[in-house]
């Protein structure tokens, strides 16, 4: 992804490109596969591998902008954890409850033969099937 890339995605973010904020998103969307974070693995990161200091208060803001401007998706673990995911497409997750990893599965790999009726007044926005893993 070039640089002008990550301005636009910045500014269609609502965000101003600041040097903190460009780092963020070259971390996030200048990489080969997607992958699974959340906003306190982020921030040690960003802790351990920079010189510049980044605030946590950044970090989240910029995570949820891109998330709400649809570059992110949001992954809640049983209420335990929120993870964001850089791949937005419909897909599905294995979850090792050992590890705390989030592994993507492929929408094409998960076979639904049938779903229930939505409630009256509302419609399925979209299935995610959450496959929790142990040893």
């Amino acid at each position: 992804m070039k640089k002008i890339d990550i301005l636009k995605k910045l500014r269609s973010s609502g965000l101003r490109p600041t040097k903190q904020r460009v780092e963020i998103a070259r971390f996030l969307f200048e990489r080969e596969k997607t992958f699974h974070f959340t906003v306190e693995s982020l921030n040690k990161f960003f802790e351990k591998k920079t010189t510049s200091k980044i605030a946590l208060a950044t970090i989240y803001n910029t995570v949820h902008a891109f998330k709400n401007a649809g570059h992110l998706s949001e992954v809640e673990v049983r209420g335990k954890k929120t993870y964001f995911d850089t791949n937005v497409s419909n897909h599905h997750h294995f979850y090792d409850s050992d590890t705390s990893e989030l592994i993507d599965i492929d929408a094409n790999d998960v076979i639904i033969q049938k779903i229930p009726k939505a409630p009256n007044g509302k419609k399925i926005k979209n299935i995610e099937v959450f496959i929790n893993l142990k040893n």
